[in-house]
């Protein structure tokens, strides 16, 4: 005869605290039982950001990758940062 397994009750916390001190040191799926599962509709949340393609001089790239590995941020990162820098530039002349 298989045993059940025993579900383990959530304590009711006094504080937030009480509850992330908790949960710190508690794994979440002892606990699942207590939750149902929810359908969510994600179908209207449109991208923040639209990709492109653009193409640059190979010497370009390799020098936007070398500011962007010496600043430690992805270069691409590094792209949109100066894009948004400029165009705000350009819009103040």
């Amino acid at each position: 005869m298989k045993k059940q397994k025993q579900i383990k009750k959530i304590p009711r916390f006094k504080s937030e605290d009480e509850e992330r001190e908790f949960w710190d040191t508690h794994d979440l799926t002892d606990y699942l039982d207590h939750f149902k599962p929810v359908e969510l509709d994600l179908s209207e949340l449109k991208p923040s950001t639209e990709s492109i393609s653009l193409r640059l001089p190979g010497f370009l790239l390799d020098r936007i990758k070398q500011l962007a590995n010496a600043k430690d941020v992805p270069y691409q990162s590094l792209m949109k940062i100066f894009l948004s820098e400029r165009v705000k530039q350009e819009l103040n002349k």
